[in-house]
């Protein structure tokens, strides 16, 4: 089972960063290799090298270039460089915000495994597609540019109309969606997230997923913990 934290544009300085780590460390008692933890560019470093003993570090999103004249972004042989090895690409967020397609996220997927870096593909259907019965149409869209040869080692179902709202995906419904992505990607491993926490968090594991991605609930170390402990 494999546990991702998404700090999204949390916390409002490193110095809670650094706490929210010092405390999960403590609650988690080992090094939990399967423990990912993805804080904001500013913050991801300064972590890197207080923490790397403890635990393992990825990238909220990449560039799908390695370098040139591309104000702001950070590029996938910059993170390499620096130790990173999984990065986020796809979530709701930068789909919806900032207007990233599906072709944009495959050149960063493809970009990041030519350096063997571990993408976390994010994929999942709004509320409007789910009143409509759409929810396997999109995620054929969402994933027709994957290959034999290019594709995530991770891809997270996040319903879109479930990830921050407290109303998570019913686990018989996200078990349906397992089973049709794991069925047509065999290799890749299939986490569940939106609305996730230490009281629901089970009955995904339970449903088949092998792992879950965590928004909010990974800010809170004894929260964090418990679900980690389902392990």
């Amino acid at each position: 089972m494999f546990f991702l934290a998404n700090w999204k544009m949390n916390p409002s300085s490193l110095k809670e960063g650094e706490e929210i780590l010092k405390r999960l460390k403590k609650f988690l008692l080992k090094k939990p290799k399967n423990v990912i933890i993805f804080p904001p560019f500013l913050y991801l470093f300064p972590l890197i090298k207080k923490f790397k003993d403890f635990f393992n570090f990825g990238a909220q999103d990449v560039f799908y270039e390695k370098k040139g004249p591309f104000t702001g972004e950070i590029s996938p042989l910059m993170l390499k460089n620096m130790g990173v090895n999984f990065v986020i690409v796809g979530h709701s967020e930068r789909r919806r915000y900032f207007k990233e397609d599906d072709e944009i996220l495959f050149k960063k997927m493809k970009a990041c495994q030519e350096l063997k870096i571990k993408v976390v593909f994010c994929v999942g259907e709004n509320k409007k597609e789910r009143k409509e019965n759409k929810v396997f149409e999109v995620l054929k869209k969402q994933t027709r540019f994957f290959s034999q040869k290019v594709f995530p080692g991770f891809l997270a179902y996040e319903p879109v109309w479930a990830i921050g709202t407290g109303t998570p995906c019913q686990p018989k419904d996200a078990k349906k969606v397992f089973s049709f992505l794991k069925k047509r990607f065999k290799k890749t491993k299939i986490l569940y997230g939106g609305s996730v926490n230490s009281k629901n968090a089970k009955s995904y594991l339970e449903a088949g997923f092998d792992g879950l991605l965590v928004g909010g609930a990974s800010l809170k170390p004894e929260e964090f913990s418990k679900i980690v402990s389902l392990n």
